[in-house]
């Protein structure tokens, strides 16, 4: 644990320094965590689901380094870190205990599928088979190995350099496949076919990248989705809950993995949201009413975003991030600093309160204790708070890049390898605060329309073949992706979705193997860890060769 926790964290901050998302670690921990625990049989799946939950709560807080990130950009004064680490900890304590408050809800009662918790079950259930457990340990060890090594190459050879080449981004679309990163590639060609038409309009000026309009809608792209979505799922989930209403049965009795005490839950909950107020206006100099409604919004998108994650495995956090800065707006606030810090209440705890969810939904199909996985999660929380701001720190001194605000670069300077897309997005949004700039709100309203349009049209026609679902209805949650990153960065990604979708269709999976097992899969976890080791690498050599 004390192993795989760090690879995934790791993993995830270089991802979203590099990237903008992160892809979760629980296949990656929950793979060779059953390599740890096979000897204990059918009954080391539980050892395997604690060590997983541990590894994706630190990567999930690990992946928040990008926090700092935007300070730097909008030129904000750093807290000591012991500041940071605790505030930090303090709302991921919050968001696990919001996540523990709604899993009776989301996983028990409604029962969502959420497809990664499905597919990491499945994948713990599937390595009780020795054979099976070697040759996907040996897959996601050869993509780590390349990985490893095409990180390393890129640094030392220029014109690796110079082509833009990332073996976490391919890594990713191997992970995602082409109905994934055919859209993504689609959204950034539209940016730039549409670049001459923003400058005419003066929504860019002439050199800008066209992220720097296209982030805008790309957000409201996911919000306009996620409005569809959100509208469906209540309108099956409300009668479902009357008709459970009217029946009037007892309430039944839990299983004992299952039990958990309420009324330390609550105090729990109640503890963590007052520490988060606390150390925020205390520790950070935050104002109170901002700190308040933040946690309070916490309530709400942990439970909107965990029936997201439980239907479609996507959690908008940028979307939640995006509405409370507007709330908070129209409370008056006008600090982007002031709006960060709450800001980071919402994207924190909503991220950490969905994977709980994610990790309880595992737990549930597995019959893991429940209160024990609870303990691997805070054990997570606490680790991930320290490294994230390890790892924010060590990536901005070993990589100066990082350090420079990608929102006021022209094209030409946008950096190739650290497109930083969940920055750009955050503090894009932030500086509307201080700068009223009328179009931007527009843009964010062209971005709801085509999102809803095209959400409603996709489950009006439900579109089967992959022409349909890929290029001519594509998912606004994949388009979107290319709004926030430059395009070689698209490019590198829908090359690996489609690289992704040739290896399944030529090597089909077995049938009693999990879809994210197939080898194109592991290989590109593989990838995405190798090459964030060789960063890691490569980044602590620089900083010791300039101490020394």
């Amino acid at each position: 644990m004390l192993v795989l926790g760090p690879l995934a964290g790791v993993t995830a901050a270089y991802m979203n320094f590099s990237l903008g998302f992160f892809v979760g670690g629980q296949v990656l921990a929950g793979l060779l965590g059953s390599a740890v625990t096979a000897g204990y049989g059918a009954a080391g799946r539980h050892g395997a689901n604690y060590i997983q939950t541990a590894a994706a709560s630190v990567a999930s807080m690990s992946g928040m380094g990008v926090l700092l990130q935007a300070m730097a950009w909008m030129g904000l004064p750093q807290p000591p870190a012991w500041q940071m680490v605790l505030y930090l900890a303090c709302v991921g304590m919050f968001g696990v205990g919001v996540g523990m408050l709604y899993t009776p809800v989301l996983v028990d009662r409604m029962r969502l599928a959420f497809p990664s918790g499905l597919a990491v079950a499945n994948i713990l259930r599937a390595l009780t088979d020795p054979m099976l457990l070697r040759r996907s340990v040996r897959q996601l060890g050869g993509g780590l190995t390349v990985g490893l090594m095409a990180g390393l190459a890129s640094a030392r050879l220029p014109l690796l350099g110079a082509i833009g080449l990332s073996a976490s981004t391919f890594g990713a679309g191997l992970v995602v496949g082409a109905r994934i990163g055919i859209p993504a590639v689609m959204g950034g060609v539209i940016g730039v076919a549409l670049q001459p038409y923003f400058v005419s309009i003066g929504w860019l000026q002439t050199g800008d990248p066209p992220r720097k309009i296209m982030f805008l809608i790309a957000l409201g792209t996911i919000m306009g989705a996620a409005l569809v979505d959100m509208a469906l799922i209540f309108a099956r989930a409300l009668p479902r809950a009357q008709r459970h209403d009217e029946r009037k049965a007892p309430p039944p009795v839990a299983d004992d993995w299952r039990r958990i005490d309420r009324t330390h839950l609550v105090g729990w909950v109640l503890f963590w949201a007052a520490a988060t107020v606390a150390s925020g206006h205390w520790l950070l100099g935050q104002p109170l009413l901002y700190l308040v409604v933040a946690v309070t919004l916490v309530f709400l998108f942990a439970l909107v975003n965990g029936i997201s994650v439980g239907v479609s495995d996507s959690n908008p956090i940028s979307s939640a991030f995006v509405v409370t800065i507007v709330i908070l707006a129209a409370l008056g606030l006008r600090d982007p600093g002031v709006g960060l810090m709450a800001g980071a209440v919402l994207l924190v705890a909503t991220s950490v309160a969905c994977d709980m969810q994610q990790d309880r939904s595992t737990g549930w199909r597995l019959g893991t204790p429940r209160v024990m996985q609870f303990r691997y999660q805070v054990l997570g929380i606490v680790v991930g708070a320290m490294l994230a701001v390890v790892f924010a720190r060590l990536f901005m001194a070993a990589y100066p890049v990082l350090l420079q605000d990608q929102t006021v670069l022209k094209a030409d300077q946008q950096p190739a390898a650290w497109s930083s897309a969940m920055t750009y997005k955050f503090v894009g949004v932030l500086r509307s605060l201080t700068e009223d700039l009328p179009f931007q709100r527009t843009a964010i309203g062209v971005g709801i329309a085509a999102g809803v349009a095209l959400e409603v049209l996709r489950k009006w026609l439900r579109p089967h073949t992959f022409v349909l679902d890929a290029i001519v209805l594509p998912s606004p949650y994949a388009l979107s992706f290319g709004g926030f990153v430059n395009l070689p960065t698209s490019l590198w990604f829908g090359a690996g979705g489609v690289a992704g979708s040739l290896w399944a269709a030529r090597v089909p999976a077995r049938r009693d193997v999990p879809e994210d097992m197939s080898s194109a899969s592991l290989f590109g976890g593989g990838l995405i860890a190798g090459d964030a080791l060789a960063a890691v690498g490569i980044g602590v050599a620089s900083l010791v060769a300039v101490l020394a």
